[in-house]
């Protein structure tokens, strides 16, 4: 593949390619036992409006190479943003002289020469680059039809706007070891967001919608982003206080990603070696409601988890990762497996491209299905603040939503908060909804959880 500045890169990839080869060659003449390094490029315009006028107009482009050296089980790491061979070198002699001074770690190391992405594995193309030439007249009049269409949707409920953007990111990169792993591959992201504001005075309230895409053709059009989020603002006005109590709580897809981030997070390496999760020791055990299944696959194109490789040039792989609420597997790199007696998962860089489903969901359990399924409860649209803590499993957060009555929604709520414990919120999922919304990486349905405390006034 050749990257150029055809696709707004000042570099090829065969550039990077040499950049690579020739860090791993000053490392060996400095001494390195391993060596490992990877030169990137990326580049962007952002663009926001507000209210019709232009304002903001930002365009990025960064580069940089970082090296990592190994003498034994030691290991230092340098970066720079220079690539002429004399800062090369310098940085070559920096993660070398880092690594002199650093302890010996026995889990420090590149992964081992079998658990390397092959080459085929490394060429499979999944559809990852889509570099949008758009320049910011043309961003702006885009983000301007979708604040528009918000504004105009309701002319006397929707009162303001904060605004909409667009914004187009590409970059590429190119990684090698002294293990003979070589692979890179170019990757675009691109998007664009509303957030008008409903109502007047004491009752005003905002929302927002957006739309994101590898490919800037599969975006949603900026008229149907602008009307939902004019919708989800103006279905907010006149939110109450309610009572506290104990209730079934529905996360909408959007919210419920959260919960599927929150399993990761609690079964990722750095966690688990550390005991600081609360699922401390789950492989083979249950720890979901016994309906649900997380998979995992890297392997979906235009996706926005998907990867050949992961960050340390480890093959991904397809997996399901808890069946019938069963742990099946960690999200491991090599150092956090290493430290756990483990074998890497192929996951140095995160998850990629997560589906939690249950057995119970049926072709028509959508929203309105989910709501007559919560019958009495919360249903919850918007999280806010940082209450989860994954060592103890306590979950509280600040929430804004609707309160049900017989499976319809009554009128909308805020200023409330809802708190459980997380190994609890995970087996009392009595259902996921066949809503199904990719959220970044991650894809679910509307989650119903049995009962959560939810404190109000």
């Amino acid at each position: 593949m050749t990257t150029s500045s055809a696709h707004g890169f000042s570099h090829t990839s065969e550039q990077f390619q040499q950049i690579v080869d020739d860090v791993l060659a000053m490392a060996r003449a400095v001494g390195a036992s391993d060596a490992g390094a990877e030169v990137s490029e990326g580049c962007g315009l952002s663009v926001s409006v507000r209210k019709g006028e232009l304002e903001n107009v930002e365009r990025n482009r960064d580069k940089s190479v970082g090296v990592s050296v190994y003498l034994g089980q030691r290991r230092g790491n340098a970066s720079t943003s220079d690539f002429s061979q004399a800062a090369l070198k310098q940085t070559v002699q920096a993660a070398y002289d880092i690594a002199r001074f650093t302890a010996e770690d026995p889990a420090a190391g590149l992964p081992d020469a079998e658990e390397l992405a092959t080459p085929e594995q490394v060429k499979r193309d999944l559809d990852l680059f889509f570099p949008w030439d758009v320049d910011a007249q043309t961003a702006a009049q885009l983000a301007r039809r979708a604040e528009d269409a918000a504004l105009s949707l309701d002319k006397k409920r929707i009162t303001n706007s904060e605004g909409a953007s667009v914004s187009a990111q590409q970059s590429h990169f190119w990684s090698g070891n002294s293990r003979g792993f070589r692979g890179g591959y170019a990757s675009s992201r691109h998007s664009l967001s509303v957030s008008p504001i409903a109502g007047k005075g004491r009752d005003m309230q905002r929302d927002y919608w957006y739309t994101s895409e590898r490919c800037a053709l599969d975006m949603a059009a900026p008229e149907i982003v602008g009307r939902y989020a004019a919708e989800r603002a103006m279905a907010r006005l006149k939110s109450r206080k309610i009572d506290t109590c104990e209730v079934p709580v529905l996360f909408e897809s959007t919210v419920a990603a959260g919960l599927l981030g929150a399993y990761v997070q609690a079964t990722s390496g750095g966690a688990l070696y550390r005991k600081a999760t609360f699922l401390h020791d789950c492989l083979g055990k249950q720890v979901l409601a016994e309906h649900l299944d997380i998979d995992e696959n890297p392997h979906i194109a235009r996706a926005k988890g998907s990867a050949p490789f992961d960050d340390e040039g480890v093959p991904t792989r397809a997996r399901r990762v808890v069946d019938a609420g069963v742990t099946q597997g960690y999200f491991l790199s090599c150092y956090s497996a290493r430290k756990l007696g483990m074998k890497t998962t192929g996951h140095a860089g995160g998850s990629q491209n997560l589906r939690l489903t249950s057995r119970l969901t049926q072709p028509g359990d959508h929203l309105e299905e989910m709501l007559r399924k919560l019958h009495r409860g919360l249903f919850v649209t918007e999280l806010m603040g940082q209450g989860v803590n994954y060592v103890t499993g306590d979950y509280s957060r600040g929430a804004a939503g609707f309160w049900v009555e017989n499976g319809q929604i009554a009128f909308p709520v805020h200023e409330i908060t809802i708190a459980s414990q997380l190994d609890q919120m995970f087996k009392q999922v009595v259902a996921v909804g066949a809503d199904a919304y990719a959220f970044g990486a991650k894809t679910v349905g509307s989650v119903l959880i049995e009962r959560m405390k939810v404190a109000g006034s």
